[in-house]
């Protein structure tokens, strides 16, 4: 990342201890990551484009993931929210733009339902608003196997780790699936907090909640998303009164990350049109 980049560390303690970073200055995006993922997955591409857009970038670890507090769970998506709330809150940043993928895309939803007066405008990720039986069995087994600190399966979990996340593209492209499963060999996800959060994306169906949203939304989704596929993204959008959708072509549920060019400037354009 670009050294020209601002960078604030802080902290801030409420009923759950947050930890957050702040890069650049300017009308502030909140960025809410997925499940079982630390808050620097946004660094490397999210990060650079918003603060040279004139954003001020503020991303945070949720409950669950170190260094913030590791409640023994479960968690709920309103506790989610509620740290969310507490942060927005607490920085002081008023009425600020929300981006979240996949249970951060589910939380960014719920918080726009419950507190619009924090939300200026919010984009979902790779989202759902209901789980069906492949969804609701995949996070409860996913929890179950990262609560086993004790189990030696780093090639395997690594592996299911990337089929979950990725396109064939990348999946195929030996430099890159080498090195993402270098990452994933090398940095397995295990623990309580981890477990909670996947656990907190089996939820009940919130299509009717969705419909008194009442800020701009996006949905973008992911072709070969496996996790949140482009039907139950849809849905989401379908609900929330006049929320745009996109769904892009040739990646996974980290479309994200890879194609970072396209997800920011769908992000930066939205933004640009709801200022």
């Amino acid at each position: 990342m670009s050294g020209t980049i601002d960078h604030v560390p802080t902290a801030i303690v409420s009923d759950t201890q947050v930890n957050y970073d702040v890069y650049g200055s300017g009308e502030p995006v909140l960025f809410i990551p997925p499940a079982g993922t630390r808050s620097a997955v946004w660094l490397n591409h999210q990060v650079p484009a918003f603060v040279a857009a004139g954003y001020r970038a503020v991303i945070f670890d949720s409950r669950g993931t170190p260094p913030s507090a590791v409640p023994p769970g479960p968690y709920r998506i309103g506790d989610l929210v509620a740290d969310a709330v507490d942060l927005i809150t607490g920085l002081d940043l008023g009425r600020c733009r929300i981006v979240g993928a996949s249970l951060g895309a589910m939380v960014a939803q719920e918080l726009a339902l419950a507190r619009p007066d924090l939300v200026a405008a919010a984009v979902m990720l790779g989202t759902r608003c209901r789980t069906d039986f492949f969804r609701g069995a995949s996070a409860r087994a996913y929890a179950a196997r990262v609560r086993d600190a004790n189990g030696d399966h780093a090639d395997y979990d690594a592996v299911g780790a990337m089929l979950q996340l990725f396109s064939r593209r990348t999946l195929s492209d030996d430099r890159s699936a080498a090195d993402w499963f270098a990452v994933f060999r090398n940095f397995p996800v295990r623990g309580i907090g981890p477990a909670a959060q996947y656990e907190a994306t089996v939820v009940d169906d919130r299509r009717a909640a969705l419909g008194k949203v009442r800020r701009p939304c996006l949905v973008v989704s992911f072709a070969e998303d496996v996790l949140t596929p482009p039907a139950l993204c849809h849905e989401v959008a379908d609900a929330i009164p006049d929320c745009r959708y996109v769904e892009l072509d040739g990646c996974g549920h980290f479309g994200f990350l890879e194609k970072p060019d396209e997800v920011n400037a769908l992000l930066l354009d939205f933004f640009a049109q709801n200022r």
